[in-house]
C-alpha cells in the first residue's frame, strides 16, 4: 500500500465516536508522544506555534465533565432536557482522556505587532492552525485504534478550566477532544456531492 493510500485509509478512519470506555488499546504515554510528535510537526501560520495542548487522563478527565456538567446544571432549568445532557456528560466521563486546545494570545499579540499589514488576520490564521491540530491529533488516535470526538463547552466552562488546571491567563481555550477504547464503531455518513463542493480550473 503506497504512503498515499494509507493516508486515505487513515482519513476515512477518523470519525466521530462517542460510544467509548477508558480501555485504551495503548499506554498513555504512547497517546502523550503522539500528542508531542502533532505539536512539534504541525504547521502555523508565519510559524507562530500558538497552540497550546493540556492532555488529562483518568480522574483528571472526569473532572473536566464534571465541571461542565455542574456548569450546564446552572444554565439548564429544564430538568428532562439536563437528563440528557446529564446522559452526554456521563458518555464523555466514560473515556480514558481529553486533549484541551487552546491559543496563546499573547503569541498572537506579538505576531500582530511584528507585521501589523497582517494584523487582522493572525487570529484567524490561529484559528486554523488549532483546527490543524486538532484533525492531525484525531487522525493519530485513530491510527491506534482510538475512538475521538471533538466538543466545544468553551467559553462557559473557561474560568473554572483555568483555574482548576492553572492555565496561563494567555490562553484562550478553543476545543475539547474526548478519546478512549471503541465501545461502538461511528455510524454511516452521508456524503454531499463532490461537484457541489470543488471546483476545477484549467484541468
Amino acid at each position: 500500500m503506497s504512503d498515499l493510500q494509507k493516508l486515505h485509509q487513515l482519513a476515512e478512519k477518523r470519525r466521530s465516536v462517542y460510544a467509548l470506555s477508558n480501555q485504551l488499546p495503548v499506554s498513555n504515554d504512547e497517546v502523550v508522544k503522539l500528542v508531542e510528535h502533532a505539536i512539534l510537526h504541525t504547521p502555523s501560520a508565519f510559524n507562530s506555534q500558538s497552540t497550546r495542548i493540556v492532555v488529562l487522563f483518568g480522574e483528571e478527565h472526569q473532572k473536566l465533565w464534571q465541571i461542565t456538567e455542574d456548569t450546564l446544571r446552572g444554565i439548564v432549568d429544564n430538568e428532562e432536557q439536563f437528563a440528557a445532557t446529564k446522559q452526554k456528560m456521563d458518555g464523555f466521563k466514560a473515556g480514558a482522556g481529553t486533549v484541551m486546545f487552546f491559543e496563546d494570545h499573547s503569541v498572537i499579540r506579538n505576531m500582530q505587532a511584528a507585521a501589523p499589514l497582517y494584523a487582522d488576520k493572525f487570529p484567524i490564521w490561529a484559528d486554523q492552525t488549532n483546527a490543524m491540530h486538532q484533525y492531525v491529533i484525531w487522525t493519530a488516535l485513530a491510527s491506534l485504534d482510538i475512538g475521538a470526538n471533538l466538543q466545544h463547552y468553551n467559553p462557559i466552562i473557561d474560568k473554572k478550566v483555568a483555574d482548576t488546571w492553572n492555565i496561563d491567563e494567555h490562553w484562550e481555550l478553543n476545543a475539547q477532544m474526548v478519546f478512549g477504547a471503541i465501545e461502538q464503531p461511528a455510524g454511516d455518513k452521508e456524503f454531499k456531492p463532490v461537484e457541489e463542493r470543488m471546483k476545477v480550473f484549467g484541468k
